[in-house]
């Protein structure tokens, strides 16, 4: 169980009259019946799978309503976990923390969850980049000769990870042993639906001058039908850049959490918590990156 002290956002301490199952990286989970529970993004901010001392106020906010409306987006692809967004139409005992919750929490159906995360790449980036200039491939898939940083791929393909407990890594698996952790047909399953969310998402963005480049989904069982779960197309799961800035062989300036990671890699930081505090300009302009990239993909002002 966590420490709760004076400093602990108030969000993050106890709330009476909710069970909190499970504190993520950026999420919590409370119970709410034996069917639904309370999804909350905080404020916390996460990188390398360490969660960071610093909050960024309003930031489980934004990405609350781009999953709202993604989730909206995607629905005739696959069934979501979704039942209401409105805290003032969710049960009593979430109504009286609504000063709290309002924006920032989604009353879900309980899914049993698929024990891998599916990662979809369409560019050359991140991890992707540092494994192809090492082997030439990515995760497994064998790439063209050549590449660039940043390139687009001929394709997007599937790179799927473990989901590893907070503080611990996520490790990339191959396609295979997807197969083998969750059996080869809900693999086969999954693995479609991410690629096709992933083209109808990246559709979506072209139109609006923007460049989905990776993406990370996470599929659950409810009554044994795969269901998109958690979070969709935010910017703590998707790298988003500007297609007019856009520059193959080099870093591209990205509309989500990069800013902070570019950040944590230029100090001396070994990736184990506790993480270090980065300055007050780049906490500024990460929000502004997520208020920014919400207004561009819903058309709703910043």
């Amino acid at each position: 169980m966590s420490t709760e002290t004076e400093s602990t956002p108030p969000l993050e301490q106890h709330l009476e009259g909710l069970h909190r199952l499970h504190r993520g990286k950026v999420r919590d989970i409370f119970a709410v019946d034996r069917t639904q529970m309370l999804l909350v993004a905080t404020d916390r901010v996460s990188a390398f799978d360490v969660v960071l001392p610093q909050r960024l106020e309003g930031k489980g906010k934004w990405l609350t309503s781009l999953s709202e409306f993604w989730f909206d987006q995607t629905s005739a692809i696959i069934d979501n976990h979704v039942l209401e967004t409105d805290v003032h139409k969710m049960p009593d005992a979430i109504k009286q923390h609504a000063a709290l919750l309002e924006g920032r929490s989604m009353l879900v159906r309980k899914a049993t969850p698929l024990k891998a995360e599916f990662i979809v790449r369409g560019y050359v980036a991140g991890s992707g980049w540092k494994d192809y200039q090492k082997t030439g491939a990515i995760c497994g898939h064998q790439m063209p000769a050549g590449l660039k940083e940043c390139d687009k791929l001929p394709e997007p393909i599937l790179t799927p990870s473990t989901k590893a407990p907070v503080g611990e890594h996520d490790e990339n698996i191959s396609v295979a042993q997807l197969a083998h952790l969750i059996g080869p047909g809900l693999a086969s399953q999954a693995g479609a639906i991410a690629l096709a969310l992933f083209e109808h998402a990246q559709a979506h963005c072209a139109a609006r001058g923007i460049l989905l480049a990776d993406t990370k989904f996470e599929f659950g069982l409810i009554e044994d039908k795969l269901t998109l779960i958690d979070e969709v197309f935010t910017p703590d799961s998707s790298r988003y850049w500007s297609a007019a800035d856009y520059e193959p062989g080099r870093n591209q300036d990205s509309y989500d959490k990069q800013i902070i990671r570019d950040a944590l890699e230029a100090t001396d930081w070994n990736k184990q918590a506790p993480g270090p505090e980065l300055s007050a300009e780049i906490m500024s302009k990460a929000l502004a990156r997520y208020e920014e990239i919400h207004s561009l993909i819903t058309g709703q002002p910043r």
